[in-house]
């Protein structure tokens, strides 16, 4: 069987990404370990475990890093995050300061809409049409 396991998401704090990702969209810390250079490797995961894509949030370690901090995809979407619930979610989302950049649609393939994460990656929020 194949599947994506992790995407890597550069960031800029460990623990600033970690408090946005677990506490606004309520991912779950699945490891936070030290390792011998300082970093660390540090998963969250939106889902049951085993159930989707992580993401390893790396912190930049140099100036090439730092400036794709927020534009790892070059203004596009780049992340869909699907949700059984879309009103829920995008309410429990708003509450916690996430910043959706466009008000929610209906589309054919669902309701969808646009949000920021803490560094300006474009994430969509998406309930697959049934």
């Amino acid at each position: 069987m194949r599947r994506i396991a992790l995407v890597t998401l550069v960031v800029d704090d460990y623990d600033t990404a970690i408090r946005f990702y677990t506490d606004a969209l309520g991912f779950r810390l699945v490891a936070d370990e030290p390792r011998g250079d300082g970093s660390r490797w540090v998963v969250v995961d939106p889902g049951a475990e085993g159930h989707g894509t992580g993401l390893l949030l790396a912190r930049a370690k140099d100036e090439a890093q730092r400036g794709r901090v927020g534009d790892q995809t070059g203004g596009r979407v780049g992340f869909f995050l699907h949700t059984d619930d879309f009103a829920r979610d995008h309410a429990r989302m708003t509450a916690a300061g996430v910043t959706f950049v466009e008000e929610p649609r209906h589309e054919p393939y669902g309701t969808v809409a646009v949000f920021q994460d803490l560094y300006g990656n474009r994430w969509d929020l998406l309930q697959p049409a049934e």
